[in-house]
């Protein structure tokens, strides 16, 4: 399913990103003072920066992820655009280790796939799942699926370790399970 996944986005334009943040800022935007935890797009993902962006234009602290072990619950770095960023493993961009750290409150996830019940397919470390576990274990987040719309399928096979997402935003609109 990831392969096939993969495929569906490919040649997708990034820059739908803009339409995205459109929906986002129209109908569902963080509280204020809510520190919200992005990413820096993978090649063929969604570009989440102009949600960013604009959400830093509000006020919004931002924070990018920062990977330890597989399977292991992410930490967050205060990320600010013009910083520099340092070479991630798989690809990923992070914050400098001097970057202070941050807890979200918002949390911009990426993914492979997600169905309108709010399940999604990541890439197969359980980074997200289990940094929203621990987060949730503690206070109320909120997940927010970043997607193109083409990435929506029928069902997202599940077990007892995935978190779901709280909504989905794709360049078509905002989907809230």
């Amino acid at each position: 399913m990831r392969a096939a996944c993969r495929e569906r986005r490919a040649g997708l334009d990034p820059r739908a990103g803009l339409l995205l943040a459109g929906h986002v800022l129209d109908l569902l935007r963080p509280p204020r003072g809510a520190v919200v935890a992005g990413f820096w797009p993978l090649p063929g993902e969604i570009d989440p920066r102009p949600l960013l962006l604009a959400l830093a234009g509000r006020g919004h602290a931002l924070a990018l992820p920062v990977t330890s072990g597989r399977g292991t619950a992410l930490s967050f770095r205060l990320f600010r655009f013009g910083d520099p960023l340092i070479a991630g493993p798989f690809g990923t961009r992070e914050p400098a280790a001097q970057a202070p750290t941050l807890e979200p409150d918002w949390l911009l996830v990426p993914l492979l796939a997600f169905d309108r019940a709010g399940n999604r397919l990541g890439h197969g470390a359980g980074y997200y799942d289990a940094t929203l576990a621990a987060l949730r274990a503690r206070r109320r987040v909120f997940a927010l699926g970043i997607a193109f719309a083409a990435q929506e399928v029928e069902r997202v096979p599940t077990d007892d370790r995935d978190e779901r997402l709280d909504a989905v935003a794709t360049e078509a609109g905002v989907i809230v399970p």
